[in-house]
């Protein structure tokens, strides 16, 4: 009887934590606004972006030719990079700036007076980091298929399986992210913004690894986001699924997330040792 009550409490300290964000949104539009506008702004620049370069090439055919099958191949790796791109910039950042909003209302303290324990306060934020990658991406997938006719799903379910590799990997990089604010304070709020940009030119988003030099090219792979990357293009270009590339991107998941969740956990530690916990946010 004591494991399903445990259970049962640890669903009801997840599901507060989570009412807490999200009665944030339910009294504030602008902040869903806020979780649309940048996939959405993202998906018009690219769009018109591969636009233009269809445009390019078909002027480039000969006269009475249509634009050849690679320009549409071509914009749906683009337009396809770019909304699997936000998927695990969205999950990153939807974890870290749930994390924040605690952290700015200086509500960490009050959250660990509370029975919370360390791994329930990140299922709460990695669920509403799905919700708020499911708005935002949403919204840029839809815009995607009625502007372009592009539809991603196109992929089949295989589509899914990348997208969850995508998020593991953004909530690995969310979680050494609170840690380094655990351990600096407010001096390392700036990396939940830009630390996955620093990633991006080697997760091969819009080219394969070959492209890079040969000395990167085991860095990219050390990346989940580029064994996905790679198998979308597989999967776009030559209609196959690249199980390998899928076997490596999970692995590697677990790898990152294992390394990311101790150094939470020791930083979490450390916190409360050193009481920051109440005073995170001076």
């Amino acid at each position: 009887m004591i494991a399903p009550v445990a259970q049962g409490g640890s669903l009801r300290r997840i599901w507060g934590l989570m009412y807490r964000h999200l009665a944030l949104y339910r009294r504030s539009w602008p902040r869903v606004l806020e979780l649309m506008y940048w996939p959405v702004l993202q998906m018009v620049v690219w769009g018109f972006v591969t636009a233009y370069l269809a445009g390019v090439q078909q002027n480039a055919a000969p006269s009475g030719m249509s634009a050849p099958a690679g320009a549409t191949i071509a914009a749906g790796v683009l337009l396809g990079g770019v909304l699997l791109w936000e998927v695990t910039l969205r999950s990153q950042m939807g974890f870290a700036i749930s994390f924040l909003e605690e952290v700015w209302s200086r509500n960490l303290g009050h959250l660990f007076v509370s029975p919370l324990r360390p791994w329930e306060l990140v299922a709460g934020l990695a669920a509403m980091s799905v919700l708020r990658t499911a708005i935002g991406v949403g919204a840029a997938m839809v815009l995607a298929f009625t502007l372009y006719g592009f539809g991603i799903w196109s992929m089949g379910p295989v589509l899914v399986a990348w997208m969850a590799a995508l998020m593991a990997m953004g909530w690995s990089v969310a979680l050494a992210v609170t840690a380094l604010i655990l351990r600096h304070g407010a001096g390392a709020e700036a990396l939940a913004w830009g630390v996955m940009f620093g990633l991006a030119p080697f997760a091969a988003v819009f080219y394969p690894v070959a492209v890079l030099p040969g000395w990167l090219q085991p860095v990219a792979l050390a990346i989940p986001a580029a064994h996905v990357f790679e198998g979308m293009r597989a999967a776009l270009v030559d209609g196959r699924i690249a199980w390998d590339h899928l076997a490596w991107a999970v692995a590697l998941d677990g790898v990152w997330l294992a390394g990311a969740a101790w150094v939470f956990l020791w930083q979490f530690h450390q916190a409360r040792v050193r009481g920051a916990l109440l005073n995170i946010g001076e």
